[in-house]
């Protein structure tokens, strides 16, 4: 990646800064996590069944734990230590629940916790190609790049994937249990999944509201869970559940953040529902996306920076 700084009409190259070693890399990354991630920063080294694991983070949107590894190099596997670390995370859920409480204070059950949802992310400055394709399977493992330049600059950049491109994983676990325990335990649910729930009618209003909420900003990131499709900027910021008849909306927004002069939404502050945020609409009709699209922005503008 080449980054410039403009002076004068011209183009300067702003030179990389490597990092000293991974404990540098880590320290910035843990210190930033929700402002990075949107995650909760539980413990760092945390050793556990004679494995070390960098870091131990919490999706507070998704309810899930996220396991976070740190390279200075490109020399390593990805599927291997993954799948380590997914497979002792499904082994001792007990002890992950007992780390938050102990950690955060706050009490956590383990039922509170969606384990389908959990992630491990790999941050490195470079990933070789080989580590690349090896996660090109249904694995929920992210490859994210980070890079530090002169004047304090830091550019963060996830690596984009195929999933459902093979088998990669039966190259380093050949008939393994492993493997089958995992998958088992832990999805990946992607747009497809959600779509499938639906009728073609509200397939195509979802295929519209999603290109309007996407031109919001070219960074807004679509990540698929269980029970929604989350669009996300810093955080996320609006929720889409697919049901047989409709779109059902959530927009993280705490209640009386949100002006609905239509009254096209209701407050769920006080309800139990999947997504994030007090306020729950019902979408049948593409007509209604010109207006819901007024209600979204303020949800955006809230939650991306």
């Amino acid at each position: 990646m080449w980054v410039f700084h403009i002076k004068d009409r011209r183009l300067e190259k702003v030179n990389e800064i490597p990092f000293k070693d991974e404990g540098e890399l880590q320290t910035i990354i843990d210190g930033n996590l929700k402002d990075v991630f949107g995650l909760v920063f539980i413990k760092a080294q945390y050793f556990l069944d004679d494995l070390r694991i960098d870091t131990v983070a919490f999706d507070p949107n998704n309810k899930s734990f996220v396991i976070i590894e740190y390279k200075n190099d490109a020399n390593f596997s990805v599927v291997d230590q993954g799948y380590t670390y997914l497979n002792l995370l499904i082994d001792k859920k007990a002890d992950f629940i007992l780390l938050y409480r102990e950690q955060t204070g706050e009490d956590l059950k383990k039922d509170d916790v969606d384990w389908t949802g959990t992630r491990v992310l790999f941050v490195s400055p470079k990933f070789t190609k080989y580590s690349v394709r090896a996660i090109n399977t249904d694995l929920p493992i992210d490859l994210i790049e980070v890079h530090r330049y002169e004047n304090n600059l830091i550019v963060l950049n996830k690596v984009q994937t195929k999933r459902g491109g093979g088998s990669a994983a039966a190259e380093f676990f050949p008939k393994s249990s492993v493997i089958q325990k995992v998958r088992k335990e832990i999805k990946l649910y992607d747009e497809e999944y959600h779509i499938n729930q639906t009728t073609t009618k509200i397939k195509d209003i979802y295929i519209e509201l999603k290109k309007r909420i996407m031109s919001l900003d070219d960074t807004i990131e679509i990540r698929p869970r269980k029970k929604y499709i989350g669009f996300i900027a810093a955080t996320n910021f609006v929720d889409v559940h697919f049901e047989k008849r409709k779109l059902k909306v959530w927009l993280n927004l705490k209640k009386g953040e949100l002006n609905d002069p239509q009254h096209l939404s209701r407050d769920v502050s006080n309800i139990g529902h999947w997504g994030n945020g007090d306020y729950e609409i019902d979408i049948d009709n593409i007509s209604d996306l010109d207006y819901l699209m007024t209600l979204i922005q303020q949800a955006y503008q809230k939650n991306s920076s």
